[in-house]
């Protein structure tokens, strides 16, 4: 059951009647450190499956609890963390924050332990000789700092930088202070590991190598694609070693290598399996420091990578310190003025987990292991290599918020996507685990990430390039597209089952892909990002073509799919439909139903709305879309008929009134859902955070405006959260947004100025995201139904290449 705060504050504006909330003479102050807002337990309940841990804005390690329910071969949840339970197995250096599936990375877990190692912790597979409880009334987590005593008396204290981590630890004084390193202990388990002790340099050094992620689902996601090393250096001496491997526990020993097995056993570790080692220390002598490093691309990485971060005169609290340094400065790019402290610490929470990912997978020489496994380095000039990119996720809007507020990330990110792509042989993954693709889910997003990056001003790329590698791969079919290897959640291929799309302009209910309809919709929106980056690069043929190709929905929009109107519908190779219809069919959809993914054609919803029967029908779908039948919300969890803003592939729809004629609806809808589905509490983030994606359309939607065609810049308007926002943006172009009425929870926009002139649209042109500019809103409790309400107030639509609906047989 998943928890769902009730609010009342919509409501209670919404009885208001006509009455007008008091006006703000004066904008507020604006916060001034935005890391106190922050609370990285929220998203920690109930499938947010974020991690609470210490890390910094993007950073390649991690440091976060291993959360354990009495299994040691299962992780609490993906990302290791899950508030109610409250026992742990260790400390990771590496995190995915929001993913589904079994988790992914976790790899060396530190654990302290106040006591006497006399059996193997492999063997230890109900967690509890090797596994401490702990009390939330005992935990502190903030940005770029972790801490907890645990109920053996042990304090766990740990910061970090981009590819390092400090760790203090303080044990009982009365009992055998030690630690272990369960190396082969990843979350989802390893292949190999080894561990390496050295007590003349109170060293503990080593690796893992693993992967595997959604491994579970399928044979093609069970292997290992990465290695990670490490180099751990203590201050204190090494009382005694040791080492195990399954079952056999080695006091005096210096070195074990082993993995968990699992890989080809169902993607699942083996019990009792794995290999690490263990150091204790004499106690009643203070804490034990330590600093670990990390790199993917060797020992040699990791070590130089320590002494570059985090050598050995810098302090602990200097690291916690520069790591708050770190999260003010990327968190005060927005600088927000009023709402409640609820709000406050609900938006800053969300922009911190927007900010997460994708990681730095370079080494601070620039070094970094690429996908094809072997060493390349950064062109001069980049900042960074990154990796970890769930690319049918932060397409739709979390790559554009990175970029709004620092374009040269966005940059970087849009031409480490195409470099690895380049290593892969030209196949540009969906989801990036580290540097390699793991196939995971459906669509290309590859093409509409890098379109939404450049359009918010991630220019610094190689443009041509990715556009021909791109091109290539939506037009010429590879030996992956036709091989159903990984079917149908890991499908190999780019762009599965090219070949029948290319051939039917629709993708057949039968294919390598993952949902034919589904499929279809994600395709056409691939397309108009490749029209974008054709226009931009001056590919004006290329632009025209899959302009055309954008418009290829409509040939699975079944306009006589139920007496009521039009859905989007699975479609056989021979044109007929699949049989069986219902609008919450999940029959050729990808976690959706019909009635949910119909609403998917960000680019063009003129012509959607025009095939349903026209604005007027439309409004009445949305209208049975986010209402029960008592007028009631039906956000999430009503049914397959209706919204789940807990998902992708729905979050966009609320703002679709805009285009509509009814923007009003778009502002009830979207402060309704912030109100209802998030909160501060450890279950505040409705279902997966999937890297930021949900974190970054809460930052959008409290902002008052949204990438909703996620291949340009133009913003659809809701309204704002907050009396006054302040945008800071590296290169200037700020944005400042006041709303007088913001103060009262007024959700209404009764009238807009846009840099002090009058504006009917509720929506901003893409000059804005460029230029930047002063938006002025007046809101109220009751909605001005005719603002922006015109044929020609509307959002803009992209119809070339539309075309008579071919209705099939």
């Amino acid at each position: 059951m998943r928890f769902r705060p009730t609010f009342l504050l919509l409501a209670a504006a919404l009885t208001l009647g006509g009455t007008t909330p008091d006006r703000e003479s004066t904008s507020p102050e604006p916060v001034r450190d935005p890391t106190v807002y922050v609370d990285p337990l929220i998203g920690t309940m109930n499938g947010g499956n974020v991690f609470p841990g210490a890390v910094v804005p993007y950073g390649m390690l991690s440091w976060s609890p291993e959360n354990t329910r009495g299994d040691a071969t299962r992780t609490a949840a993906p990302g290791g963390y899950r508030y109610d339970t409250t026992r742990i197995r260790g400390f990771s250096l590496t995190h995915m924050s929001g993913t589904g599936c079994a988790g992914g990375s976790g790899d060396i877990p530190f654990f302290p332990f106040a006591g006497e190692v006399t059996s193997s912790p492999a063997g230890d597979t109900r967690d509890a000789v090797y596994a401490s409880d702990f009390a939330h009334a005992d935990e502190t987590a903030e940005p770029g700092h972790y801490k907890v005593k645990l109920a053996s008396g042990v304090t766990a204290d740990l910061t970090a930088t981009a590819r390092t981590g400090s760790g203090r630890f303080t044990y009982p004084a009365d009992r055998p202070a030690t630690m272990l390193i369960r190396t082969a202990n990843s979350e989802v388990g390893s292949t190999m590991s080894d561990v390496r002790i050295d007590p003349a340099t109170r060293t503990v050094s080593g690796s893992v190598t693993s992967g595997n992620f959604c491994g579970y689902l399928s044979p093609e996601g069970r292997r290992a694609y990465y290695t990670l090393h490490f180099t751990a250096r203590f201050d204190r001496a090494f009382k005694a070693v040791g080492t195990w491997q399954d079952a056999a526990l080695t006091p005096g020993s210096t070195s074990a290598g082993g993995g968990t097995g699992g890989f080809w056993e169902g993607g699942r570790p083996v019990a009792g399996k794995g290999a690490g080692g263990y150091v204790q220390f004499e106690p009643g002598s203070g804490p034990v420091n330590v600093k670990v490093g990390i790199s993917y691309v060797s020992q040699a990485g990791a070590e130089a990578n320590l002494r570059a971060e985090n050598p050995r005169d810098r302090s602990f609290d200097a690291v916690r310190e520069a790591a708050r340094r770190a999260w003010r400065d990327r968190l005060g790019a927005i600088r927000v003025g009023g709402g409640t402290e609820a709000d406050r610490t609900t938006f800053y929470t969300a922009l911190y987990h927007s900010l997460l990912h994708p990681n730095v997978i370079s080494d601070t020489d620039g070094r970094y292991r690429g996908s094809n496994d072997r060493v390349h380095k950064v062109a001069r000039g980049r900042g960074a290599q990154y990796g970890t990119f769930s690319g049918w996720d932060v397409y739709r809007s979390q790559v554009q918020l990175l970029t709004l507020l620092d374009p040269r990330t966005g940059s970087d990110v849009a031409q480490s996507l195409l470099e690895l792509a380049r290593q892969n042989g030209g196949v540009w993954d969906r989801w990036l685990h580290g540097a390699a693709g793991t196939h995971v889910m459906n669509g290309d997003p590859s093409p509409i990430a890098l379109a939404g990056i450049r359009a918010f001003g991630g220019t610094d790329f190689d443009l041509r390039g990715a556009l021909d590698s791109l091109v290539r791969a939506a037009t010429v079919p590879t030996e992956r597209d036709l091989s159903p290897a990984g079917r149908p959640v890991l499908s190999a291929g780019q762009r599965p089952s090219l070949d029948k799309y290319l051939a039917k302009h629709y993708m057949p209910s039968v294919s390598n892909a993952w949902g034919g309809a589904a499929e279809t919709l994600e395709m056409s929106g691939a397309d108009f990002a490749l029209s974008q980056l054709a226009r931009a690069a001056g590919k004006n043929t290329t632009a025209a073509a899959f302009a055309d190709r954008s418009q290829w929905w409509q040939n699975n929009f079944n306009s006589a799919a139920t007496p009521a109107g039009g859905y989007i519908a699975n479609r056989k190779a021979d044109g007929s439909w699949v049989t069986g219809f219902t609008p919450a069919t999940r029959n050729g959809f990808v976690e959706g139903t019909a009635a949910q993914y119909t609403w998917m054609v960000q680019h063009n919803p003129a012509g959607l709305f025009a095939a349903m029967g026209g604005r007027d029908r439309a409004v009445a779908r949305l209208d049975a879309f986010f209402h029960k039948d008592d007028g009631s919300w039906a956000l999430t969890d009503s049914g397959g008929e209706k919204s789940e803003l807990d998902n992708e592939p729905t979050i966009n729809v609320p703002y679709l009134y805009a285009y509509a004629g009814a923007p009003y609806k778009t502002q009830e809808t979207v402060r309704a859902a912030m109100r209802e589905l998030w909160s501060t509490r450890p279950g505040g983030i409705p279902g997966n955070d999937d890297l930021g994606t949900m974190s970054s359309w809460y930052v959008f939607s409290a902002l008052g405006m949204y990438p909703q065609v996620p291949s340009r810049a133009e913003l659809v308007l809701s309204s704002p959260l907050f009396p006054y926002v302040h945008i800071e943006r590296p290169h200037g172009n700020d944005i400042e947004i006041r709303a007088t009425g913001a103060s009262a929870g007024a959700p209404y926009v009764h009238s807009l100025k846009v840099d002090g002139r009058p504006a009917d649209r509720p929506w901003l042109p893409s000059s804005f995201v460029r230029d930047g500019g002063r938006l002025d809103y007046t809101l109220d409790a009751t909605p001005n139904r005719s603002w922006g309400s015109g044929p020609a107030d509307a959002p803009p639509s992209f119809r070339e290449g539309e075309r008579p609906h071919r209705a099939g047989r």
